[in-house]
């Protein structure tokens, strides 16, 4: 790693690696019309099972040891955060139970859900949805199956249950949840995600919604995974992209069929390969509250990928939303937007065109050099990966400079989740050293060799950042909650209390969700940035801060995240370490308005506007 994200020095592990990637980069093309989705021959086994029309490889004598990579971690620093986290879900009042019934090894049963943190009512406190499944497939009709939830923040660390009262919550097989304000009227929207018809829910501006999926024509009757609103053609109205994963239909599948996977068998049902992979939809915004799909026409209807995951981001800095899409079992795919309408598929020439089970994303500038790096989640014995850009280092008269390398054993984060199965992750400066951390859930797929009705349970991860030295697990120091062994799914982040330092949403499969409150974070300076777009959209999704306080300079995007189908709070959140002052706080809109303030207070929460009579910051907390 750099000499910490304190320190505006290269890092040194980029001169070891700028050389290599330069003496491959004649063999990679600037541009891939069309990309070929199966694996090399040396690809290693998919993501969650073995092909089933190919012969069984021979059976294991047992699972991977529990524990069997946990030697590659590193001892404890004592100089770790005095920082704790505390599960506070059941007396916050968010009592959530994920799905209901047993188990009927059915593919979509064990992919869920997700959770969402959004200011639906406009009283400045993060509010919360979370998804559910109504229970095992086949659905049976009845008052008792499990539903979403909307929370409403109560400003006080407590939440209310206005499910019914706001209009919301309609039946569904739910995957996960994505505010946005895409009709800019300054209240934020809901689309839904699930297995069958989504949902759109328009925000009234009075506490209550109203579904017009229909009207907006976003249904999408697919089997939806996550989805992502921004603003791909910057003409100021939010556009959506809808992952979509694979034709799953419960009906005459050959239950009894399966293939050995670390010992274990995995039923035909359960094994993504099984299924044919959906194209996904992008959204185009018509501004009279209807959509398009341009998906096909834009280039990124990625209709070979298995797609569970997607995050937007400027990868390249040239003013333009990139999209990279996460797929299982199918080679991941980097789309750059040309700035016309139509993105370039630039998946093999980036080096990022993996072939692993991909699930998960969490996008930040974790090396402080001012773009975007991301980390991908991965299924068992894959090991997660952390894709570096290097797009800083390229000759800048590349005609295309957008590389990456990935760097996980270098910082300590790759090897040691070979025996996990993980899905949501985030970047979060949960101390406020100023550096990027990073939180991980993890729950297997696998089955209990004992009980097949059960999943196999794993601990979640806390790896924090110690600059040059890379990063440390220090989840068994950080509190109760981080070791219990979960089926986690879902991560979204928000300070939920407004006490100045981020706090953690997890979903889990057939369990409750648990809010972790962060105890100790703010023991450190923050910054918190809130942005009203005039010509850009509303809540500013797409803008690119910067701040900088001595020698600490952080970098981060807007709405740009990932997880797994959920969504963390619009709200930018900025460790200061020991500076009380920001010196420089750089907002770039997707309109192309620049703006620079000089000499703001820490531990505040501002607002920024974007242009016209109020165009400025404010501390509103």
């Amino acid at each position: 790693m750099p000499a910490g994200v304190l320190s505006s020095e290269p890092m040194r592990l980029r001169l070891v690696l700028v050389g290599a990637v330069v003496l491959c980069l004649a063999a990679c093309t600037t541009e891939t019309p069309e990309k070929p989705k199966s694996p090399p021959p040396s690809t290693p086994a998919p993501a969650q099972g073995t092909p089933p029309q190919a012969s069984p490889p021979p059976a294991a004598t047992e699972s991977l040891p529990e524990g069997v990579f946990d030697s590659l971690a590193r001892e404890l620093p004592a100089d770790r955060p005095a920082v704790t986290f505390r599960d506070v879900a059941r007396q916050s009042g968010i009592v959530f139970v994920h799905s209901r019934g047993e188990r009927t090894s059915m593919l979509p049963e064990d992919m869920g859900s997700g959770a969402a943190w959004g200011d639906y009512d406009n009283d400045g406190d993060a509010d919360l949805y979370v998804v559910n499944q109504p229970g095992p497939l086949p659905v049976a009709a009845g008052p008792e199956r499990s539903t979403d939830k909307l929370y409403r923040n109560n400003g006080d660390g407590t939440f209310t249950d206005v499910t019914r009262a706001a209009g919301v919550g309609k039946p569904g097989f739910g995957m996960g949840a994505f505010w946005g304000d895409y009709d800019n009227d300054g209240c934020l929207d809901l689309y839904v995600t699930n297995y069958g018809k989504s949902r759109l829910y328009r925000n009234n501006c009075d506490g209550t919604f109203v579904e017009v999926t229909d009207r907006a024509k976003v249904a999408n009757n697919r089997w939806a995974a996550s989805a992502v609103w921004f603003d791909y053609n910057r003409d100021g109205r939010l556009d959506l992209y809808v992952c979509n994963y694979v034709e799953f239909d419960p009906e005459g599948l050959p239950g009894e069929r399966g293939s050995m996977q670390y010992g274990i068998n995995v039923p035909f049902t359960l094994n993504p390969v099984s299924f044919a992979p959906q194209p996904n939809r992008l959204y185009r915004n018509n501004g009279d509250g209807t959509f398009t799909d341009v998906a096909r026409a834009a280039g990124v209807a990625d209709a070979q990928g298995r797609s569970l995951v997607v995050t937007f981001a400027d990868l390249d800095l040239d003013g333009w939303p990139d999209l990279y899409v996460g797929n299982d079992i199918s080679a991941n795919s980097l789309f750059r937007n040309l700035g016309n309408g139509r993105f370039a598929d630039l998946s093999a020439a980036s080096a990022t065109e993996e072939y692993r089970g991909t699930m998960g994303i969490a996008l930040g500038d974790f090396d402080a050099d001012g773009d975007m790096d991301f980390f991908l989640t991965h299924w068992v014995a894959q090991a997660n990966a952390l894709y570096q850009n290097l797009y800083q280092e390229m000759d800048p008269n590349r005609p295309n400079r957008l590389f990456f390398a990935d760097v996980a054993d270098m910082v300590g984060v790759g090897s040691i989740s070979m025996n996990d199965v993980s899905w949501g992750a985030a970047f979060v400066d949960y101390d406020n050293d100023g550096r990027l951390d990073l939180f991980v859930t993890s729950g297997n797929t696998l089955e209990e060799p004992r009980n097949r009705k059960l999943l196999q349970r794993q601990r979640p991860r806390l790896l924090w950042n110690k600059g040059e030295a890379g990063f440390y697990g220090v989840a068994p120091a950080s509190g109760a909650p981080l070791g219990l062994p979960l089926n986690a799914r879902g991560l979204a982040l928000a300070d939920y209390d407004n006490d100045g330092d981020v706090d953690f949403l997890l979903t889990t499969n057939r369990g409750r969700a648990l809010l972790l409150r962060n105890d100790g974070g703010n023991r450190k300076r923050w910054l918190k940035v809130r942005l009203r777009g005039v010509e850009s959209n509303h809540r500013g999704i797409g803008a690119k801060v910067t701040v900088q306080a001595g020698k600490l300079r952080r970098y981060e995007e807007m709405g740009a995240g990932g997880s797994y189908l959920s969504q963390s709070f619009h709200e930018l959140h900025f460790g200061l370490g020991t500076h009380d002052r920001v010196d420089r706080l750089e907002v770039v809109w997707p309109s192309g308005v620049r703006q620079v303030f000089e000499g703001l207070p820490g531990n505040r929460l501002i607002e920024v506007t974007e242009s016209g009579p109020e165009a400025g910051w404010e501390a509103v907390q």
